[in-house]
């Protein structure tokens, strides 16, 4: 497969006509393996429609590529989410005002190319720009995630610790890798 190194990639705030888009990504398969989230529409709402009105202080944005919709990122300050923060700080100090990222790639076509790294590292940067306090950006991996956890380290992200964290997907083990970049 040849590398996704061109296009324009960009990103804006998730909109609540984006939901049923977004409950169609989540039933895709390898989407629906790593993120084993309920997909029908009163579950994506439930989950989703806190941040489309504004009610939560996280981020979920749509990743376009050339103005086609392709991935969802998420990106908050840890602190701002108690039960994330207590699952970080089971394994690593964090940092005050750290943000972490999460990320989907809905497109089969697409994964494999070097997309997610791309948008990993331009996540990165937007958030030294959009997150003044952010001395460092956090991101914890089910260690059998490989292809997640290796556009980390293509991004510029080192793994610095690994430990028992929740899996987001019942059948996975616990164990985590974290993956930390600091401000420049």
């Amino acid at each position: 497969m040849e590398p996704i190194g061109e296009g324009a990639l960009t990103w804006r705030s998730l909109t609540a006509a984006d939901l049923p888009m977004l409950a169609d990504w989540l039933r895709e398969p390898e989407v629906a393996r790593w993120w084993n989230h309920e997909h029908t529409a009163k579950a994506v709402d439930r989950d989703f429609g806190p941040s489309v009105r504004g009610e939560e202080p996280g981020e979920d944005l749509v990743v376009s590529l050339d103005g086609r919709p392709i991935g969802l990122l998420q990106r908050s300050v840890i602190r701002d989410y108690p039960e994330d923060l207590a699952e970080f700080e089971a394994v690593i100090d964090v940092p005050d005002g750290a943000v972490e990222l999460d990320y989907l790639i809905a497109d089969a076509e697409s994964r494999g190319r070097g997309l997610g790294s791309r948008m990993i590292a331009a996540a990165v940067q937007s958030t030294w720009r959009d997150y003044a306090a952010a001395p460092a950006v956090l991101v914890a991996v089910v260690a059998a995630n490989t292809a997640s956890w290796r556009a980390l380290e293509k991004a510029g992200l080192s793994r610095i610790a690994e430990g028992a964290m929740s899996p987001d997907n019942p059948v996975d083990d616990p164990l985590h890798y974290i993956y930390r970049v600091d401000r420049p």
